[in-house]
């Protein structure tokens, strides 16, 4: 990591085998993990907590002060796992007193100039793609998918495995296991595809796509549709995750259904 045209902090603790490439400046108060390359023109400010074996791109700021008016200088942290990958220009802000950080997991995949806020909590193995503008507080669940330029209002919650189209308003919860796409977004269908890629069973697959069913396509309310999947559907994993999301959600899950999309 020897770089002359590199800017590092003494204060900053760079562990063994990092590349840091010209023209970057990395502050005080950062830990970078073992086998990271850092690409030029990145910049990594106070507070960041960055993994083993990253690699973040050209032209990206991580752990920048949040851009949060009621933020009032307070320490926090912005945290990324092992194995993530941050392509070109992507912004990742550090947290505020709300959380006191934010946090990306391992194996995550964040495409160029995607921006995630301060105080949002990203789950192992998700894939933001180029443009994806991500509100403070956002919940992400692990393998989730969010297409390109979708925009994600602050305190929504995305449940894991779920598949989010490009270009999408996203305005309430998408509960786990589905794809949302339309205007306004809208349930078409399970993730099915993914859910193969991930090991799950045909049978399990059929599971979870009887219980939207249900919940969409039945017409019945939450309420009642809630009722009925936990009275005639057999207690499982998946089962269980979904009916917790819905009724944890606090801004409510995305309503309709098109099936042709």
């Amino acid at each position: 990591m020897n770089q002359p045209l590199a800017y590092v902090h003494p204060g900053a603790k760079i562990a063994k085998n990092v590349v840091i490439e010209p023209f970057t400046t990395i502050h005080n108060n950062v830990v970078i993990g073992d086998g990271t390359w850092i690409g030029s023109n990145v910049t990594i400010m106070e507070g960041a907590r960055i993994g083993k074996n990253c690699n973040i791109f050209p032209g990206a700021v991580i752990s920048a002060v949040p851009q949060d008016l009621k933020f009032g200088g307070e320490d926090s942290l912005a945290i990324i796992g092992d194995n993530c990958t941050i392509r070109e220009c992507v912004t990742i802000n550090r947290g505020t007193v709300a959380s006191g950080q934010t946090i990306l997991g391992n194996n995550c995949l964040i495409m160029a100039y995607a921006h995630i806020a301060h105080d949002c909590e990203i789950g192992n193995n998700a894939i933001i793609v180029n443009g994806v503008a991500l509100a403070g507080h956002v919940v992400v669940g692990n393998h989730a998918v969010i297409g390109g330029l979708a925009a994600i209002h602050q305190f929504i919650h995305i449940g894991d495995h779920a598949m989010i189209s490009g270009g999408s308003l996203v305005r309430k919860d998408v509960p786990p296991f589905t794809k949302a796409a339309k205007e306004p977004l809208s349930y078409v269908g399970i993730n099915s595809v993914g859910l193969r890629r991930r090991g799950f069973s045909t049978e399990k697959i059929r599971e979870i796509q009887e219980i939207y069913r249900i919940l969409y396509q039945k017409n019945y309310n939450t309420t009642q549709a809630l009722s009925i999947i936990e009275a005639e559907m057999e207690a499982t994993p998946e089962r269980d995750e979904i009916l917790d999301f819905i009724r944890n959600s606090s801004r409510g899950i995305m309503k309709g259904y098109s099936g042709n999309y």
